[in-house]
């Protein structure tokens, strides 16, 4: 490499998400289908739509999907579904019900049960993983139901940056308890645990296809999986207004949250190299956990499993030498984020619904976190300055942020 091809290396801009180079990538693909779609002009809940659902539903062996309009919608409407908060105007319980979840998340989880009129309970996070703590979890059950003030209901587990929760723990403990399982695998589509994919691991399953996720649309979007027949109706019910058999048949309160033609479109183009995709993004994980592992903490691994890698998140020392860290990679060019900054049972929409148990593991882990570029379009060269940049700075500053 000549000197002046090394400084323009150097100087290049590597972005956290490409979704320029990935456009450009599948351009002939995604102009296709979107072509397809601008000829038959059934823009609301055109062919393509049922296509994904078809095509999803076997990428995970599921029995049915239901394409939505948002991961946060289907998050609503399979709550919904259960009844779960006032959405059920049938309850003789009068105690609002508790939906448990992991307090180190994206805010949808905790703001759709107060939506629907319950209340979220957040539990700690496992320290090595970032999953939601089984051990945790049960202790909340268990303190919830002695207080008494709460009617335990659902547990939202969540596949959080990728891989799966621990999910034989939460089937076994919503078993126990008699509590509905909904998963969140907003970021972890494409993820397999045990050799199967993410999607059946719970009563079930939500998805979310936001630009960013490894699956992604261009716009919004998400999908509902399930093995349950009669959930999949209800779903399709839901998310058209609470139709019934014809369009004016109006059989429950429903809401308009279709997933619509034109994005079903673009993900069908995207799914056909998704696998590549993945495997693309396993590959820069690995280069990250092979150079990284002696000097910060790389993500550990859920057994028997692999993920989509929606996200690639050390862990500093602390949040002084996150700053930093962050700071110098800003100055080489290189783009970071960080997830999450503050725990949900901290952030000011939520503080007033939280009991005060004190979460120390998500508190550390938001204070230490740092997400770096891990996408399918970074080169091998970008991913190696992305490690030469992590590695000089803190090991020539070891002393001050050891």
């Amino acid at each position: 490499m000549t000197k002046n091809a090394l400084k323009n290396t150097q100087n290049k801009a590597i972005p956290f998400l490409n979704l320029a180079a990935q456009q450009k990538r599948l351009a002939p693909r995604i102009y296709q289908r979107i072509e397809q779609v601008l000829t038959h002009c059934h823009f609301v809940m055109g062919p393509e739509v049922k296509e994904l659902e078809a095509r999803l539903a076997q990428w995970c062996g599921a029995e049915a999907c239901v394409g939505v309009s948002s991961g946060t919608d289907a998050l609503c409407l399979a709550l919904m579904a259960e009844g779960i908060g006032q959405t059920n105007t049938n309850k003789t319980n009068t105690k609002k019900e508790a939906v448990f979840l992991p307090s180190f998340t994206y805010t949808a989880t905790a703001e759709v049960p107060l939506l629907l009129g319950a209340m979220p309970v957040f539990v700690d996070i496992d320290p090595h993983t970032f999953q939601i703590d089984p051990v945790h979890l049960r202790a909340r059950i268990h303190q919830i139901r002695r207080e008494g003030v709460l009617q335990p209901r659902a547990i939202i587990g969540v596949d959080l940056f990728g891989q799966p929760a621990p999910w034989v723990e939460l089937r076994a403990i919503a078993q126990e308890e008699d509590l509905f399982l909904l998963a969140d695998c907003a970021q972890s589509f494409g993820a397999t645990l045990d050799g199967h994919s993410l999607g059946r691991e719970a009563v079930a399953t939500t998805l979310s296809f936001f630009p960013s996720k490894p699956l992604g649309g261009y716009g919004d979007g998400g999908a509902i999986l399930t093995d349950d027949p009669q959930r999949a109706a209800l779903y399709r019910s839901l998310r058209t207004h609470g139709e019934g058999a014809t369009r004016y048949e109006v059989l429950r309160i429903g809401m308009n949250a279709r997933l619509d033609t034109l994005q079903a479109a673009v993900l069908l183009a995207k799914l056909e190299l998704f696998h590549e995709e993945l495997q693309r993004r396993e590959s820069i994980a690995c280069a990250y956990d092979h150079a990284l592992a002696e000097i910060v903490r790389v993500p550990a691994r859920v057994p028997n499993s692999r993920s989509a890698w929606a996200v690639y998140a050390i862990l500093l020392n602390d949040r002084e030498t996150r700053t930093a860290l962050q700071t110098h990679l800003k100055t080489n060019t290189i783009a970071t984020a960080i997830y999450y900054p503050m725990p949900l049972h901290q952030q000011p929409a939520y503080k007033p619904h939280h009991d005060g148990t004190a979460l120390p593991v998500s508190e550390n882990v938001a204070s230490r976190i740092l997400a770096l570029p891990l996408h399918p379009d970074l080169t091998d060269e970008d991913v190696a300055r992305v490690i030469s940049t992590i590695k000089d700075f803190l090991c020539e500053n070891r002393g001050a942020y050891a």
